[in-house]
């Protein structure tokens, strides 16, 4: 009796052991990760980040379980390039991802460079299983494609979704085939309905967590939504009050929901990092097709707050934080933080980012600074609370010319940039001064004609200091 006693005294401990561990989430083994990327959602266009009209309660419920970041940035105000940025932890510059045709079409045989590392080949090495779904757009020829930058398994589409021959853009209709939907290499049909890519690209990532619940994982779902052209399948039309827009960034939202629903009916949430982002500000040409930067100037293409400062939110019940932080983080950061979480090393000299893994953990500041690009050339930086643009950021907008720079403001203060308090902040122009040519200097890849540059900005920096 006493045996029997004993044996059932040890089963009671074990079950409470493993119902415990559970409950918890084992931080011994190493944590999943899922990026959802969306194209050209705007900083103001989720409930959580004060839209009035658009209903999105699942990325809401990820915003009040987890961490809201309202000062999150990009690599880059454009497609092509801030996908290699968040891909590689580099800013567009040192992987060749810029220049005049820095937005990739099907008509542009380049590509990231297949020795260039990303997030997936890294983790590949810390036997991680990768997958790549939704839009790649970082080269459509084989030897750039997602299985030759670590990446397992692809189904989605290699290049924007407008770029195809019934795009209402000219240059498209004539130039551009039909637009192809891959699984790995294989083509499984051109000109499919974009109506159902939400719901595809949704089932095959649910399939993909499924498949290695028991494995470490990262999953790269990059949506093709909300670029346009918007196109909605009838039970998911009509049910926003923000027209085609709003329906397509509710949909998202579902998908969003359903894929969280997913690790938690998994007993896996605990264990894996989530973070939803979007690649760059709203396409304002787009009209209202397009999104909103909420209260922050410019949009898609723009060196402004709105063309590179996004909605984020990351999500790991247990460990992130419940809070809204206002700690300055990348796209960059992901490749070093990832990699650090996962127990791998990478060269911190190579990367333009940085292990903010404090910052997701602990809320603590890590970064300090933020870099603007505009094609190949420093255009702004952001060094704390302060953004001084070295060159004219929009001559066309408002007809200033580099003789009227530098422009300051106290982004925190100011973040819609509406008032340029140079005058009388001299000696801070002068320490952004120093800290942007330091790291235009810095930049391996910086072509000879920078010499021209920052002969330029010296220039204006001399004349600014006479006044």
């Amino acid at each position: 009796m006493k045996y029997f006693s004993t044996c059932f005294v040890i089963t009671l401990t074990l079950i409470a052991f493993i119902v415990h561990s559970c409950e918890r989430g084992d931080h011994s083994k190493k944590p999943n990760f899922i990026i959802i990327f969306v194209d050209d959602l705007g900083f103001g266009d989720l409930g959580s980040y004060g839209h009035p009209t658009i209903k999105t309660p699942n990325l809401d419920r990820m915003a009040k379980e987890g961490m809201r970041f309202t000062q999150f940035y990009v690599g880059s105000s454009i497609c092509t390039p801030s996908r290699a940025a968040l891909l590689t932890g580099k800013l567009p510059i040192q992987t060749g991802m810029y220049g005049k045709r820095s937005v990739l079409f099907p008509d542009n045989a380049g590509g990231l460079d297949p020795s260039e590392i990303t997030i997936a080949t890294a983790l590949k090495k810390e036997n991680y299983n990768t997958s790549c779904i939704g839009k790649w757009h970082l080269g459509h020829l084989k030897k750039y494609m997602p299985l030759n930058h670590g990446f397992d398994s692809f189904y989605g589409i290699p290049y924007s979704n407008d770029m195809r021959p019934e795009s209402e853009w000219d240059y498209a209709r004539k130039n551009f085939p039909p637009l192809p939907f891959l699984d790995d290499y294989d083509t499984v049909g051109v000109s499919l309905d974009q109506g159902d890519f939400i719901e595809m690209f949704t089932k095959r990532s649910i399939d993909f967590i499924h498949q290695n619940k028991a494995n470490p994982f990262f999953l790269y779902l990059a949506h093709t939504a909300p670029h346009t052209p918007l196109v909605i399948t009838d039970a998911n039309k009509d049910l926003s009050l923000r027209g085609a827009y709003g329906d397509v960034v509710e949909e998202l939202d579902r998908s969003v929901g359903d894929i969280l629903n997913t690790l938690e009916e998994l007993n896996i949430a605990k264990n894996t990092f989530v973070i939803f982002t979007s690649d760059n500000g709203p396409w304002e040409w787009a009209n209202i097709d397009g999104g909103s930067s909420g209260l922050l100037k410019g949009n898609k293409g723009s060196v402004y707050e709105g063309g590179y400062r996004v909605p984020a939110i990351a999500w790991m019940p247990g460990r992130i934080p419940e809070v809204t932080s206002t700690s300055l983080v990348s796209t960059l950061d992901l490749f070093p933080t990832f990699l650090s979480l996962a127990g791998g090393e990478y060269d911190k000299k190579s990367l333009d980012g940085f292990n903010v893994s404090k910052t997701f953990f602990e809320n603590s500041s890590i970064r300090t600074d933020i870099h603007y690009y505009r094609q190949d050339t420093l255009i702004a930086l952001r060094h704390k609370q302060w953004k001084m643009y070295l060159r004219d950021p929009n001559p066309w907008d408002d007809g200033a010319t580099q003789k009227d720079m530098p422009f300051l403001y106290n982004i925190e203060h100011d973040p819609s940039e509406e008032y340029n308090i140079a005058k009388g902040n001299k000696n801070i122009i002068n320490i952004l001064q120093k800290l942007s040519l330091d790291h235009i200097q810095s930049v391996s890849r910086t072509p000879s004609k920078y010499d021209d540059i920052l002969s330029l900005y010296q220039s204006a920096y001399n004349e600014y200091n006479k006044k």
